[in-house]
């Protein structure tokens, strides 16, 4: 496995795929980086030369990824929760954060249904 910013990525599979394993690196950004290091698309991991592997890792460094970004990211955070608006009030509760309905989805921040006791459901229709 080549190891790329901390990331080992897999061999077998195309550069533009492996590329997104690194936190930062989306599809898009890998053709980007994939084009500027004059690098196929399609060409395996595995079958790179150290020279390619370099012209990737400095394309790779123009770009925020990985610890740097996810200090951004948590910084971000941390400071609407600080300042108290709706959003960090958000996250603060653990909920959607950007206007989803939460009366019936909003399963995966809320977390397992609570149930409620002696709470009538009113019939449907």
């Amino acid at each position: 496995m080549a190891r790329i910013v901390g990331v080992d990525i897999p061999n077998d599979k195309p550069v533009r795929i492996s590329l997104t394993y690194i936190y930062g690196i989306g599809r898009h950004t890998a053709e980007l980086i994939c084009e500027a290091a004059k690098i196929a698309g399609g060409t395996r991991v595995k079958d790179l030369t150290d020279d390619q592997l370099a012209a990737v890792r400095s394309e790779i460094a123009k770009f925020k990824t990985e610890g740097e970004l996810r200090r951004e990211v948590a910084l971000n955070i941390k400071r609407l929760t600080e300042i108290n608006c709706y959003r960090g009030v958000r996250h603060r509760k653990g909920l959607p954060v950007r206007g989803q309905r939460t009366k019936t989805n909003a399963r995966t921040r809320k977390g397992p249904r609570k149930t409620i006791a002696n709470k009538k459901v009113a019939p449907q229709g």
